[in-house]
């Protein structure tokens, strides 16, 4: 017989939960191919001139939108300081952006940590998964941040009570 902690006991199902905690359940899964507005977050040199106006405003529109879970703007912020902490980190060393590619990529598996917790959207991990994808350069990395700095400040506009 297997010992048993009589302190812990399994946390209580919340109404509407099936008993697989472990897995996303299919109002989580999103087709990312299917979002028309990521096609518009391309980071080419030089940027499309809306990029940071009226692209970033569509993509905080649409990641507003997404009904199936709260994007709050706290948990957004922690997405995009992490994304300027690895940009610092390059501007400073440029020759170790191939060594700090990794960490930065690894934001990916944040983002699908959150998702699971469901404190994001499965659009909003598309995003990241989609800019980070054209990260190959410290130039991308710095057109990336600056679209998120764009994208955060018009998701704010969104959501000013949060």
């Amino acid at each position: 017989m297997a010992y048993q902690n009589p302190q812990r006991n399994p946390s209580p199902q919340r109404p509407g939960e099936s008993g697989n905690r472990g897995s996303l359940n299919e109002n989580h899964r999103v087709d990312c191919q299917s979002l028309s507005w990521l096609s518009k977050v391309q980071f080419t040199v030089p940027p499309d001139k809306e990029l940071f106006s009226e692209t970033a405003k569509l993509v905080a529109q649409e990641i507003n939108e997404s009904k199936k879970h709260v994007n709050r703007p706290s948990q957004l912020r922690r997405f995009y300081d992490e994304i300027v902490l690895w940009e610092d980190k390059v501007r400073a060393a440029p020759d170790r952006f191939e060594e700090y590619l990794p960490f930065l990529l690894m934001m990916n598996a944040k983002a699908a940590y959150a998702q699971g917790r469901d404190v994001v959207s499965g659009e909003f991990v598309c995003l990241v998964r989609h800019t980070l994808a054209q990260v190959q350069d410290e130039k991308s990395l710095h057109l990336c941040k600056l679209f998120w700095e764009a994208f955060m400040g018009f998701y704010k506009l969104e959501r000013p009570k949060d």
